[in-house]
């Protein structure tokens, strides 16, 4: 199956980053894929990370503690809250740290083809969070390359 990729970066009274792509699957199969920690480990971030879950408690308040380690070594331990769950249509959690206070609002929408993934991350505008914007959205775009291969989708177009 195909996925269609758009990322759209737009500044308001937040940093909000879209990304969105469709997925050659069954709502219930995306959700799946993150709420089953072990897929979620094998393609949660960027390019060239790797995740150990110290904690996963998917429902509203429910905790998420996830080690994000790079290929150089460094380790980023990220601690996040969720605030909304509603299988298999969206997801809303609060990140806390290390970095980056932001929400992710994410939402899966059947659609011709499969499931569109859509993510909304809100941040304050503070000058950091602004230079990074760009980076942030290509990351998420190299996490739906990441979630593509663990699904066993191939043959990625853009839309």
């Amino acid at each position: 199956m195909q996925s269609a990729k758009e990322t759209p970066v737009a500044v308001t009274d937040h940093v909000e980053i879209l990304s969105s792509r469709l997925f050659g699957v069954a709502p219930s199969m995306l959700f799946e894929a993150f709420a089953d920690p072990v897929k979620l480990a094998q393609w949660w971030g960027p390019d060239g990370f790797t995740n150990e879950i110290h904690e996963f408690d998917l429902r509203p308040g429910g905790r998420w503690v996830i080690l994000m380690k790079t290929e150089e070594g460094a380790e980023f331990l990220n601690h996040s809250t969720f605030q909304e769950v509603l299988a298999p249509e969206r997801i809303v959690f609060l990140h806390h740290d290390p970095i980056h206070v932001f929400t992710l609002e994410m939402d899966f929408r059947p659609e011709d083809g499969g499931t569109r993934l859509s993510w909304r991350m809100l941040m304050e505008p503070n000058e950091e969070n602004t230079k990074f914007k760009a980076f942030i959205a290509y990351a998420n775009e190299q996490n739906f390359d990441r979630l593509e291969r663990v699904l066993g989708l191939t043959n990625a177009l853009t839309a």
